[in-house]
């Protein structure tokens, strides 16, 4: 099988229950709307709390949601199902509900799962992508659930040293995607008050205390096709930046090193790897034919690891050829230094596999 075509729609995260007033809930939900989230991850009432407060609250996001048109993904597990009254899985409930889908936890079984996929009302079983093993894909397919309408989404972990390790996610990921399921996961926000910890909410452990902005993009390095931003409340700043995430191009910030409207117009693009990678640089197989202006030669001094290179006039034919160093190179008249990778992202160049795509962000 191989992965769904898919449209990147990224979300925010609510706890009912936690302390968060209604009211704040709300503005909430509108501003993220506004900034282009399409999803809205809830979690229903396994942890301890006031129940008869959070089935109003619950009731109340729910309605919100769908005057703002989020999809809503609710966490279930056998004791929230019990806390919510509900005898069984009931696809048409929880449709009435406005809730879009499901995510199952541990404690259901493979067949209860199957089961639900196979739902008429086009509500979609999510896995928990962190726990995920190849015996419970198998146990699906023999069960014939319906895998064009499954999911998975990655857990988060408030309690510091808890998260997962990047190797870890990735083979999980990696996992999934053999079998066509789409897989999400969640970055920690700034405020980080509201939770059992106060210590965000984030998949991996070493996003923690990274920026947004660097752990979204990293998620998406990754292979990871969608991000939730995991603490609430999140900021309008944050919402605007989720909103903003597209495809899975790997995109790194970078320092601007040149003042040529050029090359900077030439920089603007997004790039793709050779599939003949060089042992030196990433080298983008679209440099010099997306090339408009003429390139002389400025800046022409040693190359770092995270140079963003462009070939000029000296290099013909190969003027406008786009690099990043991946290793040192001495400095060459027919190559301008244009910018350089922020240190903190030289992490992300090693995920520009060939035929990837690639993009930047620059800041003078």
């Amino acid at each position: 099988m191989t992965r769904k075509e898919y449209v990147m729609e990224n979300g925010l995260s609510l706890y009912p229950g936690l302390g968060l007033p209604f009211e704040q809930s709300a503005a909430v939900i509108a501003q993220a709307a506004a900034s282009g989230l399409r999803r809205l991850f809830l979690s229903l009432p396994d942890y301890d709390c006031e129940l008869g407060d959070i089935k109003a609250e619950l009731s109340l996001i729910l309605k919100t949601a769908r005057e703002h048109d989020l999809d809503v993904i609710a966490n279930l597990t056998q004791r929230s199902l019990t806390r919510l009254n509900l005898d069984e899985l009931s696809p048409t409930h929880f449709r009435m509900w406005g809730i879009k889908a499901l995510r199952f936890a541990e404690d259901f079984s493979p067949a209860d799962i199957a089961s639900f996929s196979r739902n008429r009302q086009g509500i979609r079983a999510v896995l928990n992508a962190s726990t995920v093993t190849a015996k419970l894909i198998a146990a699906l397919v023999e069960l014939k659930a319906n895998f064009a309408q499954i999911d998975a989404l990655h857990s988060f972990y408030p309690r510091p040293g808890t998260g997962l390790s990047e190797d870890f996610l990735v083979g999980k990921t990696m996992l999934l995607h053999k079998a066509g399921i789409r897989v999400g996961a969640f970055a920690a926000g700034q405020d980080k008050s509201y939770g059992f910890f106060q210590a965000g909410h984030p998949t991996l452990e070493n996003h923690r205390e990274e920026s947004l902005s660097l752990a979204c993009r990293h998620l998406i390095a990754l292979g990871i096709d969608g991000i939730f931003l995991g603490d609430m409340p999140p900021t309008e700043a944050e919402m605007q930046l989720a909103g903003q995430l597209s495809d899975r191009s790997v995109t790194l910030q970078a320092k601007w090193l040149t003042r040529d409207p050029r090359e900077r117009a030439h920089l603007q693009h997004v790039f793709t790897a050779r599939q003949d990678a060089a042992q030196m640089a990433i080298r983008a197989q679209e440099g010099s034919l997306l090339l408009q202006e003429h390139i002389a030669p400025a800046n022409t001094q040693y190359r770092p690891i995270g140079a963003i290179t462009i070939d000029n006039e000296k290099n013909l034919p190969c003027m406008g050829e786009v690099q990043i160093c991946r290793l040192p190179q001495e400095a060459s008249p027919g190559v301008n230094v244009a910018a350089q990778i922020d240190e903190a992202e030289l992490n992300l160049i090693e995920y520009i596999s060939p035929g990837r795509k690639f993009s930047f962000q620059f800041h003078e």
